[in-house]
């Protein structure tokens, strides 16, 4: 019995490779096929010293004209460089699927995380410029005097799907100015009259759609962790904070 029931399953193994090779033997036969091999002509001897001819090898100028993801993140961070922000500072965001909501686009409130993110990657510049790495690392971790976070307005855009990677990064605000941030509605009139206080600016561009999607007015505040309470940031503050921004100005002016 084992017998009988192993010779239906020997005869369509048969068959199948019968088949393969009829398959592969016209493919040798169809001058179309990458495989053809012209009457008289011999194969490789080995599977490894088979090589497709030129023809398919060569780039025939269309793939060779789309951009690489590499090409396409630079495009946008140079974007938001020409919209005033420090190349630098840049943070890189993939979205993940998780991060969408039941309307099938990322959570509006997920954009809070993201920005913060930006931010905290700013203030590590910021901390750098102040005293080297062991400065950023207290200003990250709200040894001194830092920064806290005081309230942020974010204006949504267009909705955001994944896959994608947003590109965003924060600027200050000069506090005695009223901003129109890059085609959005909002406008900051009324500036803190809180010496202690500090405005940013920040905008999230989708890689996959070249568009902004959302800008973020944020108001921070210089903080005493040591003391508890608010601190007037000293000259050398004042100009880590703006140092990168009018160097650009100078150069642009040049």
């Amino acid at each position: 019995m084992p017998l009988l029931h192993a010779l239906p399953n020997a005869t369509r193994l048969c068959q199948r490779r019968y088949n393969s090779i009829k398959a592969l033997q016209a493919a040798f036969r169809d001058p179309s096929s990458p495989m053809y091999l012209a009457p008289g002509s011999k194969g490789p001897a080995s599977p490894g010293e088979y090589e497709l001819p030129s023809q398919s090898t060569e780039s025939s100028g269309v793939l060779s004209d789309v951009p690489s993801l590499d090409q396409i993140l630079e495009q946008g961070r140079t974007k938001l460089v020409q919209a005033g922000f420090h190349h630098p500072t840049i943070w890189e965001q993939p979205i993940a699927w998780g991060d969408q909501d039941s309307f099938q686009h990322v959570n509006n409130v997920q954009y809070v995380r993201y920005f913060e993110s930006s931010r905290i990657r700013w203030m590590m510049h910021l901390g750098t410029r102040l005293g080297g790495p062991a400065k950023a690392e207290a200003l990250r971790k709200g040894k001194g005097i830092s920064l806290i976070i005081k309230s942020l307005n974010i204006n949504y855009r267009r909705p955001v799907t994944y896959p994608d990677t947003l590109l965003i990064s924060h600027k200050p605000i000069l506090p005695k100015e009223p901003t129109q941030l890059l085609d959005s509605n909002s406008v900051n009139i009324q500036p803190p009259s809180d010496p202690a206080a500090l405005l940013l600016t920040s905008s999230a561009f989708s890689v996959s759609q070249q568009a902004f999607v959302a800008h973020c007015h944020e108001t921070l505040v210089w903080y005493d962790y040591e003391k508890l309470r608010k601190s007037v940031p000293g000259e050398e503050y004042q100009i880590a904070v703006w140092e990168p921004y009018l160097q650009k100005d100078s150069a642009g002016k040049e």
